[in-house]
């Protein structure tokens, strides 16, 4: 891949994918930094509220049910390219980061390349280098060799997860309760079946780490645990909550050192990362779930601005530009505080949140047919206290129940 900054008097030129409606904020600030920066999105969302007026330019690649195929994009960019000239190319959704890296090495632009975006894209790639590293990670197995199926079934007792390797968040896993059940979505799957895997069920609390890298050191983290697992949530229905770890906790203390050796492991070189783990509950021992080059979905960023004053949106946007400009990177001085969030599907498509006032809630959740809430607060206990208190509001007052694959398709969490 392509080193150094770029040497030019020339406005730094930044292309943005983003198959999702998000990360403004990234576009803002690197319009603000005196970088131009170019959207590629799909057609379905050029009439989002993209803000138009920081943005050189948008295309669009056709709507595709099976999504755009890496080619198409590269041959995009590649005619776009004619007459610009790219510096840097950012995917701002885990659907991007594949395509992202397959323009860069085409293109020879410095950033992430197709072998380390695997880790951070690919749920067995970063399982088999994890395990090579010794990040403990839930016994697992590819789904490919039908012997090696039968020897994991036989030595890890059920129940099991059978996860897609290319999906994000809990989207597409399914619970296997027996040999009897993997077979049969085996069948249902046919050629398909080499981009699953199926690894070991560990019952425990989902925690996950928010990170920003620079020259492979992390330079900010947060450490937060879930209330309901993001699987359940996304399969079962109910709300999604996360918070704050208490700051100095021994639990905060071990994610925050296994988050330095999965990035460092996995090759991070600089960016914004989202890396899940659960605390297994039979022991307290902490797992490796996912790793992401991302910023965290669900509202994950306004709950780390509550808590910190830091917008992991924003300092991406600084560290592309800084990367890109040769300079050195610096965060400043974050807020010890505390943040929460509580977030669902809503039945009503504009919910009234008028009857929530509590002087903790930094940011509401303007999305049609959702109802969210980040709260801010110095007290953990506060926080823990308002989102028992709004879980049981949220059922009362808003919630609904889609099918897994419909939810998917409108709030992704983790």
């Amino acid at each position: 891949m392509v080193c150094g900054p770029v040497m030019s008097d020339q406005p730094l030129n930044i292309l943005a994918i983003a198959s999702y409606f998000k990360g403004e904020r990234f576009l803002r600030q690197v319009n603000a930094r005196g970088a131009k920066v170019y959207l590629l999105t799909v057609e379905s969302l050029l009439k989002e509220a993209w803000p138009r007026d920081c943005l050189a330019d948008v295309f669009a690649q056709r709507d595709d049910p099976m999504a755009p195929g890496e080619q198409e994009f590269i041959n995009t960019v590649s005619y776009l390219a004619r007459n610009i000239r790219f510096d840097r190319i950012v995917a701002l959704d885990d659907f991007d980061v594949e395509v992202a890296a397959a323009l860069r090495e085409h293109l020879r632009i410095p950033g992430m390349g197709d072998t380390t975006a695997r880790h951070f894209r690919d749920k067995l790639a970063m399982r088999v280098k994890a395990k090579e590293e010794g990040i403990p990670v839930p016994e697992f197995v590819h789904v490919l060799n039908y012997d090696a199926l039968r020897e994991f079934m036989a030595r890890v007792p059920p129940p099991w997860m059978f996860k897609p390797r290319f999906e994000a968040s809990a989207t597409g896993i399914i619970k296997v309760e027996s040999p009897e059940q993997l077979w049969r979505v085996l069948d249902e799957k046919g050629d398909k079946q080499s981009y699953f895997l199926l690894e070991k069920y560990l019952p425990g609390d989902v925690y996950h780490c928010d990170s920003i890298v620079w020259d492979r050191k992390t330079a900010f983290c947060e450490a937060h645990r879930c209330g309901k697992p993001p699987f359940n949530v996304a399969h079962g229905g109910g709300i999604f909550t996360t918070s704050t770890l208490p700051r100095g906790s021994e639990d905060e203390k071990q994610i925050k050192a296994l988050n330095d050796q999965v990035l460092q492991k996995l090759n991070m070189v600089r960016g914004v990362n989202h890396v899940e783990f659960i605390k297994r509950s039979s022991d307290g021992k902490f797992f490796m779930l996912e790793s992401a080059a991302r910023v965290g979905g669900a509202h994950i960023a306004e709950t780390i601005e509550g808590a910190t004053g830091v917008n992991l949106w924003e300092e991406w946007a600084n560290v592309e530009v800084d990367y890109a400009q040769g300079k050195q990177y610096q965060i400043k001085p974050a807020r010890q505080e505390y943040g929460g969030l509580a977030v669902t599907l809503a039945k009503q498509e504009h919910p009234d949140l008028s009857a929530y006032d509590d002087p903790e809630i930094f940011f509401r959740v303007p999305k049609k047919q959702h109802v969210g809430l980040v709260l801010r607060s110095k007290d953990h206990a506060r926080i823990q206290q308002l989102l028992d208190s709004y879980q049981e509001r949220f059922v009362r007052d808003f919630a609904a129940v889609l099918p897994a694959k419909e939810k998917s398709l409108q709030s992704r969490v983790g």
